[in-house]
């Protein structure tokens, strides 16, 4: 059963707008945005979510981490006032602070619903898997504000579904649906609502089963080699092969293969 996670780090005492949970019996800790209704994300929490998902990233005990929130919306998106209150230095971070969960090391799921907006979508696309409920609606309504996305929400976008979409959906606003999302290749799975919850747990199992080092390895190579060239991209990709090859993972799935039975990946 999950139970709250207890954090060593003084700065995550009292967490701002969301709550961890751990279940270490299926080695996933879950990070809920919890204001409901619309779970508003405040500046301050900004912050803690990165400081979040750096000690999630350095605990043995989790090896899929998950992003929900709390009743029938993910996120509106951010505290408005908070952009007018914060200080240059502190606005010139939010960027940095939600792709945190591209920089983790460790597969992120991110289960949406409802409205998925501003900084919602943002950090929703700077994880790995986005399952969505047929409820979802995406959308980086800022020109609304006379402001553009500031958490990489274009920069994002742009490199999934390209410019001409791209712009559609930030130049006027626009809202895409959960089915849309998923035929643009924006979220990974669509699934009716009451679906939600299970679609999420089948994913964290499925990745459970597979090795760590080796997810990691191409969690790391994909996120690098997204604006490099083909040829430096199968470079690279040959050199993290080779070195996969020197691991007990590997010797563990060749000879489970072999065996024909389920391997037992230690991450080394």
């Amino acid at each position: 059963m999950p139970s709250p996670y207890t954090f060593a780090d003084p700065r995550l005492a009292k967490l701002d707008g969301f709550k961890v949970e751990i279940d270490e019996a299926h080695e996933r800790a879950d990070i809920i945005l919890g204001r409901p209704p619309y779970n508003v994300v405040s500046m301050p929490q900004r912050d803690q979510l990165r400081l979040t998902f750096e000690t999630l990233d350095e605990d043995p005990r989790v090896r899929v981490i998950v992003v929900r929130g709390e009743g029938e919306h993910f996120s509106s998106g951010g505290n408005i006032g908070g952009f007018v209150e914060a200080s240059p230095e502190h606005v010139s971070k939010l960027a940095w602070n939600i792709a945190a969960p591209a920089r983790c090391a460790k597969p992120v799921i991110v289960a949406n619903r409802g409205y998925c907006f501003g900084v919602g979508f943002e950090l929703s696309l700077a994880c790995d898997f986005r399952i969505a409920s047929e409820t979802t609606q995406y959308a980086l309504p800022e020109q609304k504000l006379g402001q553009i996305p500031g958490s990489g929400g274009s920069a994002r976008l742009q490199k999934m579904v390209g410019i001409t979409r791209t712009k559609d959906i930030v130049m006027r606003s626009k809202r895409i649906s959960a089915k849309q999302a998923y035929d643009w290749g924006i979220a990974t799975e669509c699934v009716p609502d009451g679906e939600l919850e299970k679609a999420t747990d089948r994913l964290v199992d499925e990745l459970r089963t597979f090795s760590p080092l080796a997810q990691r390895t191409a969690k790391k190579l994909l996120n690098d080699t997204e604006d490099s060239t083909l040829a430096i991209a199968i470079e690279l990709e040959g050199h993290c092969y080779s070195r996969l090859r020197q691991s007990e993972d590997f010797k563990e799935g060749v000879g489970a293969f072999n065996a024909k039975r389920p391997p037992k990946f230690t991450g080394r």
